[in-house]
Order: C-alpha cells, then structure tokens, then sequence
C-alpha cells in the first residue's frame, strides 16, 4: 500500500511538471514557427533587441533587414531573433 501511493505521488509531480512547464513551451515553439513561416518580404518586424526594421531578403535561416529612416543599415541576422510581425496590410488597416 505504501509502494502505491509513493508511485502515485511521483506520477502526479511529473504529470503537473508537464503541464506547467514543457507543455507551454512547446506550445510557444510551434506558435513562434507558425509566425515565421508567415515572414515575407516587406513585412515590418521586432526583433529581440527592440529594434523595428523592414525584411528585405529572406534565406534559408537568415534574414536582411534594413533598419533607420536613412535606408542604408541592412544587417543580417537569425530568423529566430526576430520576435513579432507585422504585415504591410495591417499597418494600412489601423492607419
């Protein structure tokens, strides 16, 4: 009887690890995969810096984007640093 209950705690601890900590994060991957897959060319972004750019070319696991009112800053970097996007028909909706 003791046995039972002893296995039985233990698979309530690992079952409420796995919904308060990996199930979250894999549910923040796949919507954070799901974001960049949507990235195209001219699309505003955020990226894990704080700066606002604009996407102007997209490889396979990097990204140039130009940033500054100049245009003439493009720097290339992960797709994974960027963290929001924002389409170029949204900007026009709120305007």
């Amino acid at each position: 009887m003791n046995q039972v209950s002893l296995i039985l705690m233990y698979a309530v601890i690992i079952g409420a690890m796995y919904f308060f900590m990996i199930r979250p994060n894999r549910k923040a991957e796949k919507d954070k995969a799901a974001m960049l897959a949507t990235l195209a060319v001219g699309d505003t972004v955020l990226t894990t810096a704080g700066f606002y750019g604009v996407v102007i070319d997209i490889n396979a696991d990097t990204v140039i984007v130009e940033f500054g009112y100049n245009k003439n800053c493009r720097i290339p970097m992960q797709r994974g640093a960027i963290v929001q996007i924002e389409k170029p028909e949204d900007a026009e909706e709120k305007e």
